[in-house]
């Protein structure tokens, strides 16, 4: 009995997603210009010529993995505002979500997309539309909020959140490139360079 185009349509849908996922894993670490599409076919378990079914080349897979990690992030930081509580308890919750298992290989990503030599022009102008401002921006409510309860620290907010996302950004950057002997410092801790002293 032939497979149903249902079943053939999921069979597609999953390929993808398992081609996706070895290509975040490879990108992240070997960065566009060390990157070969037969790695991430060895790394997806698929054969070479099965992912050009799905990519037509190896700057199409990156730059959507860059618009994926890019929306990934932005509806993560919106997605803070529907959350119960205290300002600094959704940016806990935020911090909690970035640190989240399995997001380092995307943050890395998005940094081998901001410095890497070799980057695709398409995911060059994704990073462009999604700068660090975008970011400031998304989150200054939520700060200024915080400031007017108390909570957040008195001073130029934007200082503030650019001060949070770098300690967030290297942290990340450092939780990628340490093997077994590191842990990401306590949340409550690291939330100290943006809150009130009690």
């Amino acid at each position: 009995m032939a497979p149903s185009d249902k079943e053939n349509q999921h069979l597609r849908d999953m390929r993808r997603e398992q081609i996706l996922d070895a290509a975040v894993k490879v990108f992240s670490r070997r960065g566009v210009i060390g990157t070969k599409m037969s790695m991430i076919a060895e790394v997806a378990g698929l054969s070479h010529g099965l992912l050009y079914h799905y990519f037509k080349s190896k700057d199409q897979l990156f730059t959507t993995l860059v618009e994926f990690a890019m929306e990934q992030s932005h509806s993560t930081m919106m997605y803070v505002y529907q959350l119960p509580g205290s300002p600094i308890e959704k940016i806990k919750t935020l911090t909690e979500l970035i640190f989240r298992e399995g997001n380092s290989a995307y943050f890395m990503l998005i940094h081998q997309a901001r410095t890497s030599d070799g980057v695709p022009e398409s995911a060059k102008e994704l990073i462009q539309r999604h700068s660090i401002k975008t970011y400031v921006d998304q989150l200054l409510p939520l700060f200024e909020e915080g400031q007017r309860v108390g909570e957040i620290a008195d001073g130029d907010p934007q200082e503030l959140i650019s001060c949070y996302l770098t300690v967030i950004s290297g942290l990340m950057l450092l939780d990628t490139q340490v093997n077994g002997d590191y842990s990401k410092p306590d949340i409550d801790i690291l939330l100290r360079i943006i809150t009130v002293s009690r």
